[in-house]
């Protein structure tokens, strides 16, 4: 039987949310992108002109909107936002909002209330599901690449320089490990899967191997 609960945790750039997606539709799972929410809380401050680094006035931000994920689709306040919520501006900034202990405790409870209305099983991708989200998923995986590798994929997705992806990724990376509210971090009883020198396909056949399902052919 596969688990109920499927985390997928890491930094950006490590195939992140293309394995999530591929291993939910190959487990037949509900796929659930919680970076989305944190961004599209990103997108409503900017929009709204919120200072990004006032944690109260994120926090009654997020109090007062809907957060919905449908398909691959985010939505903020009924606004499909799937492509808002990846623009520079957004992806820069994102950290500063992530960084807030009340905007991740209400996230989190729209977090977990997607997963519980969806009988309580889906592939949940993040930064700190395995271990704080859903601690108790039935398979906690960790995914990491190389500093470079991650930069040159990123680079790739956005057309930007890759010298400046990196450094904003050492900048994102330093935030999201040192956070006092639910850092990034590897769970003790996750399976840490190394991208580097894999392929798409070679990630998702293992972690589908790890549910206990036969992989792809």
């Amino acid at each position: 039987m596969k688990p109920a609960i499927i985390s997928i945790d890491g930094p950006a750039g490590t195939g992140k949310s293309t394995v999530s997606r591929l291993v939910a539709l190959t487990l037949e799972l509900p796929h659930l992108d919680t970076g989305a929410y944190y961004r599209a809380a990103t997108l409503g401050g900017l929009r709204r002109a919120v200072d990004l680094h006032d944690a109260e006035a994120m926090a009654n931000l997020v109090a007062t909107t809907s957060f919905d994920q449908v398909g691959d689709r985010m939505y903020l306040d009924g606004d499909d936002v799937t492509e808002a919520v990846r623009l520079p501006d957004v992806t820069n900034t994102v950290s500063i909002v992530a960084a807030h202990p009340e905007v991740r405790r209400a996230l989190v409870a729209e977090q977990r209330h997607w997963v519980e209305s969806r009988e309580g099983r889906a592939v949940v991708e993040g930064r700190d599901i395995g271990s704080i989200v859903f601690p108790d998923a039935g398979l906690k995986i960790y995914l990491d690449a190389s500093a470079e590798v991650r930069a040159m994929r990123r680079a790739g997705e956005t057309g930007q320089d890759v010298s400046r992806v990196l450094q904003e990724q050492e900048r994102r990376d330093k935030i999201d490990s040192t956070r006092t509210a639910s850092p990034l971090a590897i769970p003790s009883d996750a399976v840490v899967i190394d991208t580097t020198d894999l392929t798409v396909d070679e990630v998702v056949a293992r972690i589908v191997e790890l549910a206990g399902q036969p992989s792809p052919e």
